[in-house]
């Protein structure tokens, strides 16, 4: 396992854990942008819009436009960086099927074009965080032929994330790590 350890400015019995993953990563993407660290942003969902009404001033039918393709997307240091944000229950493993096909092809051609692509998955009953860079996704997939990645593997091979005040998931530092070993 890759830890990176925090310093926490609060009582670490997870009280404050109840907040979804897309919170504590949109709380994040703010500290970085007011402290000029990166800029990181959600990346709308592309709908288009069918009906309107106007009187109500409300969207009353609408459809997704196109597939989407990861959650996020920014600059850190010089460096395209996109990521998605998954959460599971299971106690023991990531099911593969949660990441759609045009994502894992979407991530391919990212990855080619020199970005840096991870996922951040959430084991929220276990409460534990972890950042998988896209190639060990894409390795994995290619050299196994189960359909989830197990607990253990996110274990030894995935930089773990921490729950800590502000900024709240801090996987900058992992990013850091990733740009040393390119």
């Amino acid at each position: 396992m890759i830890s990176l350890n925090y310093k926490t400015n609060f009582n670490s019995t997870f009280a404050n854990r109840g907040m979804s993953l897309e919170n504590d990563l949109n709380e994040t993407n703010s500290y970085y942008r007011t402290y000029d660290i990166a800029l990181i942003y959600k990346k709308p969902t592309p709908i288009r819009i069918a009906k309107t009404d106007y009187k109500h001033m409300r969207i009353t039918d609408g459809f997704f436009e196109s597939p989407s393709t990861l959650d996020y997307n920014g600059v850190y240091k010089g460096r395209y960086i996109e990521f998605d944000a998954k959460e599971t229950k299971s106690k023991t493993s990531f099911t593969i099927n949660n990441i759609h096909k045009h994502q894992i092809d979407y991530i391919k051609k990212a990855i080619k074009h020199g970005g840096i692509i991870f996922l951040i998955v959430r084991f929220s009953t276990l409460q534990k965080d972890y950042l998988l860079k896209g190639d060990d996704l894409l390795k994995f997939i290619d050299e196994n032929e189960r359909k989830s990645i197990p607990l253990e593997y996110f274990q030894r091979n995935c930089y773990e994330l921490h729950i800590k005040y502000s900024p709240r998931l801090d996987y900058i530092k992992a990013v850091d790590k990733i740009i040393i070993e390119k």
